[in-house]
């Protein structure tokens, strides 16, 4: 029970921490196969791993997705809250065990980038800023989750260890059933021996005297013969 509630107190502690965070988008380059791009980045709190797949799955509402060690782009991407035109996005994210920092280039054609103040920007901000509380709401489920079915597997290890009590308590009963029994029956079979040494005692009395009587009878034939 100490242990399901630490991981609860822990639980709370890291949901509390998530929420503390401010989603800040702010406009920036980075260089990508060679090539400088303008875009936007974003930087989320918790397992890095896990947000940049959520990303990814992200993207894919936008059009295909293609991948390469943490580099991902949609070609014709479709966003029409950004632009009623394909667009083509260029996204990297790097991840940690606490953090992923995605940066993401929205180019319009003709490598006219979304940037601040540009066509585009405020939608593009609120759209990162969206998918962030997504994501710390998602990691918030998943914490939730991973809480509860620890509270369940413990409770469940609780039941079954309670079933092997009530197991060994019948069959410590049974076994003491079976012991009283065999006592009982000591009793029996002591209280028999008993009456049989009496009965034994009764008989080799018996036999003593027929044996004596026998013997007087041996004597007094012996005697006549003698006469």
């Amino acid at each position: 029970m100490k242990t399901v509630a630490k991981f609860v107190l822990a639980f709370f502690l890291f949901v509390s921490t998530l929420s503390s965070y401010a989603q800040t988008v702010y406009a920036g380059e980075n260089t990508i196969d060679k090539t400088k791009l303008s875009g936007l980045y974003l930087t989320i709190q918790g397992d890095g791993k896990q947000i940049e797949k959520d990303w990814e799955s992200q993207l894919q509402k936008y059009g295909r997705v293609s991948s390469s060690r943490g580099t991902y782009r949609v070609t014709n991407a479709s966003i029409p809250a950004i632009s009623p035109e394909p667009i083509n996005l260029v996204s990297t994210v790097k991840s940690s065990r606490t953090s992923a920092t995605i940066f993401t280039s929205y180019d319009l054609g003709n490598n006219n980038f979304v940037t601040t103040g540009s066509t585009g920007y405020s939608a593009a901000e609120s759209l990162l800023k969206e998918f962030s509380n997504s994501s710390l709401y998602n990691q918030e489920v998943r914490l939730a989750q991973t809480s509860f079915d620890d509270a369940q597997k413990n409770h469940q290890k609780l039941v079954r260890k309670g079933e092997q009590l009530q197991r060994s308590i019948e069959q410590n009963a049974k076994e003491k059933e079976r012991l009283l029994k065999r006592i009982d029956d000591n009793a029996k079979e002591l209280e028999q021996l008993q009456k049989d040494i009496e009965t034994n005692k009764t008989d080799q009395a018996n036999a003593l005297t027929e044996l004596d009587s026998r013997k007087s009878n041996v004597e007094a034939v012996k005697a006549k013969k003698s006469n």
